[in-house]
């Protein structure tokens, strides 16, 4: 079916409506010029009369009358979907615990710092999945990497396009870590955080999580980060230059204040248990940064 030109499009059709529901097309209306002939019209039924409309038998006296029709109320739909109501997100406060804390059985955001090789990662998952409360591992470097398109790697300069990954990779990572914790769950973040550049700085990390974050870092020897370094593949792996530069600026840690622990002759597990002693040392006495 063709239209004219310029003439009005049809209204689109939508059930309960058409020729059958109350819109007919004007060329079905009686009397239309061109449309087919209809019933004559008829008077309207006089005030008070019951019988049926004009031009219409009445049904049969025997029968009954039919009942008006009855809607059953609709029936309500059941929430299938197990929703479930989550607390708010908000800055993380410092952990309140009277007496000898606890570490394995309080809600914490931990904070790990090292440099590359330090074994940031390999701890704090090896201590998330052995505390006796829910605990998150949130890796920085991974959530840098959710970026598959277009990712700027600080190792091939660091430039605007990497510093604004860096940025929003973090937000993202404190953006988590409050929600976890609002709900209970601990966190234990990683990250190489250099005491000389405000940009990978610890002000980011407070701003974002809460002052109730507790930094810690990782500090082995020089021979032992080059030796994981080594170990490593990918864009993860640096040159042993870079590894070196890096666990040079690190050393600026020493006589800030934070917990600092070294762990070149202490495999994982015992780094955790080191890092349990260093913790509850941070809750009954926070470190200023």
């Amino acid at each position: 079916m063709q239209h004219a030109v310029e003439a009005p499009l049809p209204p689109p059709h939508q059930p309960g409506h058409g020729p059958a529901a109350g819109w007919p097309p004007a060329a079905q209306h009686p009397g239309h010029p061109g449309g087919p002939p209809g019933p004559a019209p008829t008077s309207p039924p006089a005030p008070g009369f019951t019988g049926p409309p004009p031009g219409q038998p009445a049904p049969p006296s025997h029968l009954p009358h039919p009942a008006p029709p009855q809607h059953a109320p609709a029936a309500p739909i059941p929430d299938t979907t197990g929703h479930v109501r989550l607390p708010p997100g908000g800055p993380v406060a410092m952990p309140s615990a009277p007496g000898a804390p606890d570490p394995a059985e309080t809600t914490l955001a931990v904070l790990l710092i090292g440099p590359a090789g330090a074994g940031k990662t390999s701890v704090a998952k090896y201590w998330a999945e052995h505390r006796r409360v829910p605990t998150a591992h949130i890796s920085l470097d991974d959530v840098r990497e959710w970026v598959r398109s277009g990712f700027a790697d600080p190792q091939s300069g660091w430039n605007d396009h990497s510093e604004a990954q860096y940025r929003l990779a973090r937000r993202t990572c404190g953006f988590a870590a409050r929600n976890f914790l609002a709900n209970g769950i601990s966190c234990v973040l990683d990250d190489a955080v250099f005491p000389d550049r405000p940009v990978v700085g610890l002000g980011g990390w407070k701003r974002h999580v809460g002052p109730g974050l507790l930094p810690v870092v990782l500090l082995p020897g020089l021979e032992i980060v080059l030796e994981r370094n080594a170990e490593r593949s990918g864009n993860r792996r640096l040159t042993d230059e870079e590894v070196a530069r890096i666990h040079g600026r690190m050393a600026g840690w020493y006589g800030s204040g934070l917990p600092i622990i070294d762990n070149s002759q202490l495999d994982v597990p015992s780094t955790a248990r080191v890092l349990d002693e260093v913790l509850a040392r941070s809750i009954a006495s926070p470190p200023q940064w």
